[in-house]
This record gives C-alpha cells, sequence and structure tokens, in this order.
C-alpha cells in the first residue's frame, strides 16, 4: 500500500483512506450496522489506516461504529474527523435537517471545544490524529477558529489540523495564520474545480491535499445502471449528475476502458482511483465503502501504478465521454 506523510507532521498513513459518509445513514437511504463494522474492519485489514469520519455523518453514528471497531488496535489507525457542524446549540449559520433536529456551521471557541470532546467520546479514545474543520462559518473569523485548534494540539488532543470545503479567501487566510497541514476537498475526473485556484495556493508549501469522492458518490463505478434507483433521503435521487444521460455515458466510458482493465485485472473503481492518486498535488484519496468486499477492493488501487500511456488513455476516454455532461449537469 501505497503511504504518504501529512504536510510535515510526521504522521504517514496509507495514501488511499475509507471515507465513511455513507456509513452514517442519513442522506444515503439508511445503512446497516453490521455491514459498516464489517466494511471498517476489511478496510484496515486490507491495509487502509487512514479513516475519515465527522459528527455531521449521521449525528455522531460513523464516529460510533468506529470507536466500537478500532477498540484494541487503535494503534494500528490515522483518524480524521471534523469539526463545525453543531446540534447542540443554535449559534452560527442554519445548514440542514437531519433526524429532526437543526444542525448549524459553527467553528467559534466553544463548539470546538465542545464538539472535539464529543467526537473523543464517540470515537472511544484520547485523542485524534487529524481534526478538520468540515465546512467554512461566515460568523466566526478564521483566526478564532485556528486558534482553537492549536490549543487542542498543544493538550494532545488532535495531532493535526485541516480545513476542507473551502474558498480560495479562506484558504489564503489559513495560509497566512500558519499551522495547516492538510485541506480535504472534492476531486474527482469530473470535479477538478480545486485545480484553478486551490491547489496553486499550497503548491510548495507542506500542506498535503486529501480528496474526497473520487467516484462521483458511485456514478464512476459504471455499476450503476439506468435502472438503478435511490430509496429513502439518498441525495443521489434528485442529483441531474445522475439522469439517465449521464449514466449511459459512463457505462460508454466503461466500454472504452474496458480492454484495459482486463489487461491490468483491475476493476473501473480501482482504475480511476488509482488516476485520482496520481494526479499533481493528490496527495490521499479518501473512498467510501458500506459493505466489506467494496472497502478491500478500494484499499488495492493504492497498489496499482499506471504509467503515462495508461494515464493518457483514461484522460481521453473521459474528455470522449464525460466532459460535455457534467459541464452542463454543473450549470
Amino acid at each position: 500500500m501505497l503511504r504518504r506523510e501529512i504536510g510535515a507532521t510526521g504522521i504517514t498513513c496509507s495514501a488511499i483512506g475509507l471515507g465513511t459518509w455513507a456509513i452514517g445513514g442519513a442522506m444515503w437511504g439508511g445503512s446497516d450496522d453490521a455491514a459498516s463494522r464489517a466494511a471498517i474492519a476489511a478496510s484496515i485489514d486490507a491495509g487502509t489506516d487512514l479513516i475519515d469520519t465527522a459528527p455531521g455523518y449521521g449525528l455522531g453514528h460513523a464516529e460510533s461504529l468506529i470507536g466500537e471497531v478500532i477498540r484494541g488496535r487503535r494503534d494500528r489507525v490515522v483518524i480524521a474527523t471534523k469539526c463545525g457542524l453543531n446540534w447542540h446549540h443554535a449559534r452560527g449559520t442554519p445548514f440542514f435537517e437531519q433526524y429532526g433536529k437543526q444542525v448549524y456551521r459553527y467553528l467559534g471557541t466553544e463548539g470546538v471545544a465542545h464538539e472535539v470532546e464529543e467526537s473523543l467520546r464517540r470515537l472511544a479514545t484520547d485523542y485524534i490524529d487529524i481534526y478538520i474543520t468540515h465546512w467554512p462559518d461566515s460568523t466566526t473569523p478564521i483566526d478564532e477558529t485556528l486558534e482553537a485548534l492549536n490549543r487542542l494540539k498543544r493538550d494532545g488532543k488532535i495531532r493535526a489540523i485541516g480545513a476542507s470545503n473551502l474558498q480560495p479567501d479562506d484558504l489564503d487566510r489559513y495560509l497566512a495564520l500558519g499551522g495547516l497541514d492538510c485541506i480535504q476537498e472534492r476531486f474527482s475526473m469530473i470535479d477538478r474545480g480545486i485545480e484553478a485556484e486551490i491547489l496553486p495556493s499550497i503548491k510548495g508549501r507542506a500542506v498535503s491535499t486529501i480528496s474526497y469522492s473520487p467516484l462521483g458518490m458511485g456514478l464512476l463505478t459504471g455499476k450503476i445502471t439506468p435502472d438503478r434507483e435511490f430509496p429513502g433521503d439518498d441525495i443521489r435521487k434528485d442529483d441531474p449528475r445522475f439522469s439517465i444521460n449521464i449514466r449511459m455515458a459512463v457505462a460508454n466510458f466503461a466500454h472504452d476502458l474496458r480492454d484495459l482493465t482486463t489487461d491490468r485485472g483491475v476493476t473501473l473503481s480501482q482504475l480511476i482511483v488509482a488516476w485520482t492518486l496520481q494526479q499533481p498535488q493528490i496527495d490521499f484519496v479518501l473512498c467510501g465503502a458500506r459493505k466489506a468486499g467494496h472497502a478491500s477492493e478500494n484499499a488495492q488501487a493504492g497498489r496499482i501504478a499506471l504509467g503515462a500511456n495508461d494515464l493518457a488513455r483514461i484522460d481521453a476516454a473521459a474528455d470522449r465521454h464525460l466532459r460535455r455532461h457534467f459541464q452542463a449537469a454543473s450549470g
């Protein structure tokens, strides 16, 4: 398994990480806790020691499941979790409702101090390896948030500091203040927006990029057929990216790469994750999994090295079948 360092922290972990948004259940049509526990365990056993989670994933449910699975093997994993989405008070800005509770964006000192204790309790640990601001909070100066995070670092409750879903101006402020070890942003062959302003800002700095949603919430696996339906509160239900036309475009994309996946003995998902991991300044890739088989499959992508010809072929197929569709779906 390819391993890399988070910034200049001395924390090294697998370049493939397990993303746990879906196992929280909310916004994904529910989840099976037994299957989720098996997926977490399978991921660790396959060499994926980076596990990413957040309180907002099912109002703490994903963190609690991880806490159960890592008991007795905390030293085998690097845990990244987040702060800034609160439902225990009404400070900040309303963001969404989940399980009948209003969730707010809030990164004030009191909120961060409260959240870290709740995450430590749910994760059944006394420290968090990487603590990440989940979404920007327009009501709190970044200076205040970073001061609160640095206090947690001095107290030994967290080891590294990250920020996610940033606007360029927010990132510039973090960089000006110093102490940022990583960013976490959406990136895939159909989501390349951070290449324009975010990645250039951290080039040459000791700030790692952790990318999420490399498979477009499952779309790029090629397994979402035209007749697939999304139950309950699954957010893909009304997403224009999951239109029939786009699903057919992905099928054509997969067909074009069939010889390559066969020759390399890999799945389409593994090929795309490997492609993502080999893009400039993409240091880590988070892959969601709700089943043990999927977790093991994703982990293997960290062992695939693609040559220049492979990368060019994948890029050409994406340009041919995907680019125009996703530009239209993004408005």
